[in-house]
């Protein structure tokens, strides 16, 4: 498999110019301070690394494209990290989503689920967070629920992006989430269990609440049981679960929709705001890249359920 492996000052500058220029570089912090708590075992899996998607699997030579484009992945990521892409001052809504790259738990789409999503919803006058959780998930993991590390990632992601937005200019009571395919799944298992930590406190950040206000899951998988027309146990879903919004493709290879409507049932049933776009076509991933097919929309309507949920209204400045 062919890899490509640069050094972080380089792969910031190339993810900023892949996605192009949003208002401002993108600020990364770590999203722990000191040593990152237990979830993976960092010496197991290696250095970190950056590479081009070769092959359906990742594991050939035939080149790997969504839309004519590469796609750029992490792995072996260890120390989590927050990317955040604020939009131009006269655009800025006070809206923020962290953002959760798929890839299995194995690696992170980089640019495709990422830095391109960013730059989206910098468009639309919200700041794109990109959360950089740990992967990849360890062998034997039971694929229903989600991955230990990333889930600590998520929570700590939402306290901390809470505890800065008096500095960030960012409304506390609209941070929400949008993650594709495993950051799909991580997305709404964050949203359905944000009422216990997955990991014990370690300091102030962690008194402040990991609940998003709204999440927006793109294709996402692991939402089904087992050999059961019902929602896999890692998600909980009750009456307190926050707006969420599903996208999924009907010939999705690997069975998201199935998923999704389940899910949708769920948040239904139990009272929740919710609203399921299931496109034609346009199987698994797609991103924000346009392919003119049908799901290409599915930006377009995300801002609308934005805006009817009174989550993004004027721009600022307006």
């Amino acid at each position: 498999m062919k890899r490509i492996v640069w050094g972080t000052a380089l792969i910031a500058s190339l993810a900023v110019s892949w996605a192009g220029r949003a208002a401002d570089p993108p600020l990364v912090i770590d999203l722990w301070p000191g040593k990152v708590p237990p979830g993976d075992n960092a010496a197991a899996i290696g250095a970190e690394k950056f590479f081009e998607a070769q092959g359906p699997g990742f594991d050939t030579e035939k080149p790997y494209r969504v839309a004519g484009k590469a796609c750029m992945l992490f792995t072996n990521v260890t120390k989590p990290t927050l990317s955040v892409y604020r939009p131009a001052k006269d655009k800025d809504t006070g809206v923020a989503m962290l953002i959760c790259p798929g890839g299995g738990y194995h690696n992170l789409f980089w640019d495709l689920h990422g830095t391109e999503v960013a730059k989206w919803l910098n468009s639309i006058g919200v700041t794109g967070i990109i959360v950089k959780y740990r992967c990849p998930r360890r062998p034997g993991e039971d694929k229903t629920l989600p991955a230990p590390g990333p889930l600590k990632d998520a929570q700590r992601a939402l306290s901390l992006v809470r505890s800065k937005a008096r500095e960030w200019g960012i409304d506390p009571r609209k941070i929400g989430m949008v993650g594709f395919s495993a950051g799909g799944h991580l997305a709404g298992a964050t949203a359905t269990d944000f009422d216990r930590r997955a990991y014990e406190p370690i300091d102030d950040i962690d008194k402040i609440g990991c609940r998003p206000d709204f999440a927006i899951m793109v294709y996402p998988g692991y939402l089904k049981a087992r050999d059961k027309d019902e929602l896999a146990p890692s998600i909980r879903v009750s009456p307190q679960t926050p707006p969420i919004m599903l996208v999924v493709a009907s010939d999705d290879q690997y069975q998201s929709a199935d998923g999704c409507a389940i899910m949708y049932l769920a948040l239904r049933r139990r009272g929740v705001p919710a609203e399921l776009h299931v496109y034609a076509s346009g199987g698994h991933p797609f991103g924000v890249r346009k392919r003119g097919m049908p799901c290409d929309t599915w930006p377009e309507r995300c801002e609308d359920w934005l805006r009817n949920q009174g989550f993004l209204t004027a721009e600022r400045g307006k």
